[in-house]
């Protein structure tokens, strides 16, 4: 029997730490998005990322202004608000990469 809650195929790629940072150092129109809240993004981010909260209700309103040409690198504490916003963006025609493990697997 097939499972019925099976959830749809995801459209944006998980990127362990290193992944990401070399995809995103070697991309020309990138974009590094920090979906946590704005006192979370206060308390240390990772440099050039631009603040976008995710839970905010001005969060798709917001993705209305972004430049569907670049590739936004996404980026959370743990990856799950992070995978929340890939699937929104990419839903919306954006492409997307979601930094699996959250801020903590960026390399310093």
């Amino acid at each position: 029997m097939f499972n019925i809650f099976k959830s749809a195929p995801k459209n944006y790629e998980d990127l362990d730490g290193t992944t990401f940072k070399t995809k995103y150092n070697n991309t020309t129109k990138a974009e590094l998005l920090d979906v946590r809240t704005a006192s979370e993004f206060a308390s240390g981010t990772i440099p050039g990322a631009r603040n976008l909260d995710v839970t905010s209700p001005q969060f798709q309103q917001a993705l209305k202004t972004l430049d569907k040409d670049k590739e936004y690198f996404v980026f959370c504490r743990s990856g799950n608000r992070s995978g929340s916003a890939c699937d929104l963006m990419t839903a919306q025609g954006f492409k997307a990469y979601n930094l699996s493990g959250g801020l903590g697997a960026w390399p310093r």
